[in-house]
């Protein structure tokens, strides 16, 4: 008998509803005798050498421990950290804590109050407002685990939010626990975790409503088997959803009802959008092992100018009025640029980011539509870009990928 077989090792069925099965992450460290969602030293080394993009709660596992050592504040049922420990995580403490989210901490402390009572968190904003990276680390300071998650398309079906069966096993024994396949979410209720819901509007409006039930009455009804999964202490829901998305499947208002809406902005300053994308491309561009571009500031400092004039219609000094093509222009776009930018003077140039290895990818950035949108970059190119005597090599490589 493994480990896993043990029932001594998995946890007490709690009464009110069947036993689910827990999340691969708990049940591999279950299986190693592990207490702790949060990993080993040694496990995390082994993952950062295998994984492209480790998991929230193991990439920061050392931060979240450390916190968790010295948090002496009350914690909510089911929670790994405090509130304020969890806001602490997420701001930075300016010393050992590295922040996650760059913005007003008046919005993440209303976030982390949200999932302290029974309503559930709804992130919205326009596309690049990190929106899904909150949630990943509201999720991974809560509950030690982030991988509960629902991905939401025009083609999710209810079976994502509620539960599915293995038919094989439906065929042959006919409903059981056993032939039950559960979702993210009910692992989420039998466990008393978060359940991250992503992309909530891109969902058809009746798999929205199926959440109806499990945020109001806490419960998720399974006819099939006359019994029904009710949610353990800890457990919540954080969904995300775009502005550019209304109208789609707009949420109905017996749902909107059962959320508490924090909006994300856009960042409020060229600094503060330049730090953001500095931090960002350090860290995927340590992940990557690309080589550290030694001019690369200058660079992330042109590709934001150019991402906030684009995106609010004016230059920064207010001189001038320009057209906005049809693209967000967004904080992660300019993150990408970037990165791609370096990939480029890394393995094709000298390993020093110039303006040619960036101005590709702003291109491709700037004209989603190839009509209406080539005319707003290139007028923009010979009205502001030309103009500008520092920035003429930019406007050559603009040009020269024109």
């Amino acid at each position: 008998m493994t480990p896993l077989e043990d029932p001594a090792l998995l946890p007490e069925p709690r009464p009110g509803f069947p036993s689910v099965p827990v999340s691969p992450p708990a049940e591999a460290r279950r299986e190693r005798g592990m207490p702790s969602k949060w990993p080993t030293t040694r496990e995390r080394a082994e993952a950062e050498m295998t994984v492209l993009r480790p998991h929230a709660e193991d990439q920061y596992a050392d931060e979240l421990e450390m916190l968790a050592k010295s948090d002496d504040r009350p914690r909510p049922p089911g929670w790994k950290l405090s509130p304020w420990a969890v806001t602490t995580y997420l701001l930075g403490d300016g010393d050992q804590i590295t922040p996650k989210y760059i913005g007003p901490r008046r919005i993440v402390e209303v976030a982390v109050a949200t999932l302290a009572t029974d309503r559930a968190l709804l992130l919205l904003g326009v596309p690049g407002t990190a929106k899904t990276w909150l949630s990943e680390h509201l999720a991974a300071a809560i509950s030690g685990d982030s991988t509960l998650l629902v991905q939401g398309t025009a083609g999710t079906a209810e079976e994502a939010i509620r539960y599915g069966w293995n038919y094989a096993r439906l065929l042959a024994e006919g409903p059981s626990r056993d032939a039950l396949t559960p979702s993210p979410v009910m692992r989420a209720m039998a466990e008393g975790r978060l359940a991250r819901v992503e992309e909530l509007t891109r969902m058809p409006s009746d798999v929205q409503d199926a959440l109806i039930t499990v945020l109001s009455e806490k419960t998720l009804p399974i006819p099939e088997l006359n019994e029904e999964v009710q949610a353990a202490r800890g457990f919540n829901v954080i969904a995300t959803a775009n502005d550019r998305d209304r109208g789609v499947n707009e949420l109905s208002s017996a749902l909107r009802r059962r959320f508490n809406t924090v909006v994300l902005p856009v960042p409020a300053s060229a600094e503060e959008e330049i730090d953001i994308v500095a931090r960002r491309v350090a860290q995927l561009g340590r992940s990557l092992e690309l080589p550290v571009a030694a001019t690369g500031l200058d660079e992330i400092r042109r590709v934001v100018t150019i991402f906030r004039e684009l995106r609010s219609g004016t230059t920064a000094d207010g001189r001038t009025t320009v057209k906005s093509p049809s693209g967000t222009l967004s904080t992660a776009e300019a993150i990408s640029v970037v990165t791609n930018g370096i990939a480029l003077a890394a393995h094709f140039g000298d390993g020093v980011l110039r303006a040619g290895d960036v101005a590709a990818g702003i291109v491709g950035a700037v004209i989603q539509d190839p009509v209406s949108d080539r005319v707003v970059w290139h007028e923009y190119l010979e009205t502001v870009v030309r103009e500008r005597l520092d920035w003429r090599d930019f406007y050559r490589a603009c040009r020269d990928v024109s």
